[in-house]
Order: structure tokens, then sequence, then C-alpha cells
């Protein structure tokens, strides 16, 4: 029997009736992605499975970084075929990570590869499933349509033109492909080019953000702006969520003495985090939105490498947060005066499930 086959990962009858049965055929509604809505409203061909599968994934990059792999092979100038073989030598290292999984079944559903890759057979999956890639039924469109999707949203900072999400609703594409509203760079006001990003937010909603007030006022310019494009979703991907209360003068101190480039105390960024995520959910509720919030990740761990190539290229790793107490603090301020959005958390250390599960009750 193949690694993949019809009842993969499901271990008893009673998983096998309610995935064949019922789940099985269901359609996919994918609320959280980072899919590219240039490639789908151009319909990108790509050139080989490492423009898929490599270029992009820093889930794969960590693995191989872990595993000795020169850098120049993950987001150097090492060849795509070089690149895939280095993916392939690590595979098998992988085994009961999800990455092992993730890797077999995509084969396996779009490239009826059932072998199991590794670096002898390496070479001959690159070129099957690279002259796949090349043909029509394997562009950025058909894979998508091939995952049974009924509509998938994407991730933009509100600074974002939505101008992919304008083409692909007036296109007659099938799935339905909308935004998510991703403010972070608004919020963490401690981060090195807030006063850059604020700039450009500023030019985007041709706001001149002098305080606060100027603050929420553009944030809610770009808020109904891709209301109109069709957003409903806001999506927050923060270590923790705070709860630091700040009358309105201070926390306009707070935002002053940042643009003035003055240093701010860890409570006054605290108390700046909780201010605009408050006004943000506010936002969310009284335009029916909802708000996803991603909680625990600890981010850009290794300064050098984030110098050299940017956030989001893995140096991210699971974060210890007391993130019970102002998540609690915070859901109960938003409903007390009933503006609490329907809310979607996530937790990114498994140390937190059962504190999440039972919030969520609340």
């Amino acid at each position: 029997m193949n690694f993949i086959n019809d009842d993969f990962l499901l271990e008893n009858k009673s998983a096998q009736k309610l995935y064949h049965d019922i789940a099985k055929d269901l359609p996919i509604i994918d609320y959280h992605n980072h899919l590219s809505p240039g490639d789908i409203a151009e319909d990108r061909q790509f050139k080989n499975i490492s423009e898929v599968w490599i270029a992009e994934d820093h889930y794969k990059w960590r693995a191989m970084r872990t595993l000795g792999v020169e850098e120049k092979y993950i987001t150097g100038n090492g060849s795509d075929a070089d690149k895939f073989q280095q993916w392939a030598n690590c595979l098998p290292y992988t085994l009961r990570n999800p990455l092992f999984h993730w890797s077999q079944l995509e084969l396996a559903r779009y490239f009826n590869v059932f072998d199991l890759l590794n670096g002898k057979n390496a070479s001959t999956i690159y070129q099957k499933t690279s002259e796949q890639l090349q043909q029509p039924q394997w562009s950025c469109r058909s894979l998508i349509k091939k995952m049974n999707l009924e509509m998938l949203c994407t991730t933009e900072d509100p600074t974002d033109d939505l101008k992919h999400h304008q083409f692909l609703s007036q296109s007659d594409f099938s799935v339905k492909v909308k935004t998510s509203f991703r403010p972070d760079k608004a919020i963490l006001i401690e981060g090195q080019h807030f006063n850059d990003y604020i700039d450009t937010l500023a030019a985007v909603c041709d706001i001149d953000i002098q305080s606060v007030d100027d603050l929420y006022q553009a944030l809610s310019n770009r808020i109904e702006y891709f209301h109109k494009n069709g957003c409903r979703l806001s999506d927050h991907g923060l270590t923790y969520i705070p709860y630091e209360n700040v009358a309105c003068g201070k926390l306009n101190t707070i935002f002053i003495k940042k643009r003035t480039n003055k240093e701010l105390s860890p409570q006054e960024v605290q108390q700046f985090h909780t201010a605009i995520l408050l006004f943000l959910s506010k936002e969310y509720h009284r335009r029916g939105w909802v708000q996803q919030f991603h909680l625990g990740a600890m981010r850009n761990n290794n300064s050098r490498k984030f110098h050299d190539l940017g956030s989001d290229t893995g140096w991210d790793s699971i974060g210890t947060y007391p993130i019970a107490s102002g998540l609690a603090k915070f859901l109960n301020h938003l409903d007390t005066d009933d503006q609490l959005t329907k809310t979607i958390l996530y937790n990114l250390n498994p140390a937190d499930n059962a504190m999440m599960a039972t919030m969520i009750g609340n």
C-alpha cells in the first residue's frame, strides 16, 4: 500500500466514515493564507516545482538550515534543480513533521507521484513534476481548482491598492478570491520602521498623520476601502494581546514621542498596542467583519539574517508569553459594550491549547 492512500491518517472506522461519507467532497473555505493574488490574477505558469515549493516556503527553509544545507541552496543563487535536490535530501529526516506529510500529499494529489521523495529519486521527480507544471492544467488557477476551493482569502497590508483583487472580482475564475486586512505594522509602534510605515500610510490616504486621531482616520479609511473591495476579514499576527488602559491625551503623547524618535517605555508600547487594537476591533464590529488573532510566535530572532533577508524568511520560533490575562481582558472590554465581533484565535505554542479552548467558551 502507498504511504499516501485513501485512508491516510484515518485511524479507525469512525474517522473513515466521517471523511469519506461527509467531508471528502465538501469545498474548502480558506480564510487564512499567504498566496500571491498577483500569481492568481495572472494565472502564473510555474517553470518547475522549486518555484512552487522552495522559492517562498520558509518552513522548508528552516528544516533545510537545521539539517545543515548551505544558504546558497535555500534563498541564494543555487539553481532550482539543486535547491530541489537539497530539499529531497532533507525530506526523509522530517518524518513525523507535517512537512513530510504535506510534501508527500501534494506530490500524490496534484502530480500523481506516490514514491517517497528522497535524494536518490529527486532528479526524476523534479523532471516529471516540472513538465506537468508547464502545462495549462497545472497553472496557478488550475492548481487551486484541483484543491476544490470555494473561496480563499489572501493577506494584505492596509496600504495595498488591491488591484489584483479588483481584477479577479471581474474575472470568470470560479473560485472567490478575497482579501484580509493585516494592519500589524500600524500597531507595532516599537518597530524600527514604524515611522516610515506611518509616512507611507499617510501618503496612501492623503492624510497628514500628526496625531493618534489622524492615525485612526487613516486606518478607518483603509478599512472602508477594503470593505468596498469585498473584504470582511481582518488578520493579526501578534506575540500576545496586552491590556493596558491609557487616557486619550497620554496616548497621543506616546505617538508624538515615537514620531519625534524618542524612546518609549515597555508600558507605553503596551498602552499603544491596546488602544489601536481596541479601535480596530470596534471598526470591524461596526462593519460585521470577522477578526483573526495569531498569538505566540517569537519573530525575527536572528537580527543578522533579518537584516540580510528581511522578515518571514524562517527566523521565527515558538514563544512563551503570558497570553491568557491580556486576551481575557481585551475580549471582555469589547463584549462589555457589545462590540466583540466574531473572532478566530490561533495559538502557536501547543502549551496554550487548553487555555485557548476554554477562553473561546467565555
